[in-house]
């Protein structure tokens, strides 16, 4: 019974307003982050640490973990559209995903990534 508990309180603290709200700020930000070159998803969390310094820790968290999944889609991205892979676990996407987008199905091979 203490698991199910220990869920649903997870729950109801992961899906407040509030928090929510820093999870699509964090998958915004990663996803910017992700689709400059150079920058992968732990820099861009070491570069956005100190923007975290003043929230509560849930917040803090998720907005880290929401710039980390942020940017994992971000590097697939530019794999897709310039057949430039931002990010290493996006190498094998410039091979499928380029093809789609020169043959007018790059919408299709973005929501594939995703």
């Amino acid at each position: 019974m203490g698991t199910l508990e220990s869920l649903l309180l997870g729950f109801s603290v992961a899906l407040q307003p509030d928090v929510l709200w820093y999870a699509f700020l964090g998958c915004l930000v990663g996803t910017i982050v992700g689709v400059l070159p150079g920058i992968g998803p732990l820099s861009g969390i070491s570069i956005l640490l100190p923007a975290t310094f003043g929230l509560d820790t849930t917040k803090s968290v998720v907005m880290l973990a929401g710039i980390y999944y942020g940017s994992q889609y971000g590097g697939s991205t530019t794999s897709i559209l310039m057949r430039i892979p931002g990010e290493s676990s996006s190498v094998m996407t410039c091979i499928d995903g380029y093809a789609m987008a020169q043959k007018g199905r790059a919408g299709a091979a973005l929501c594939i990534a995703a």
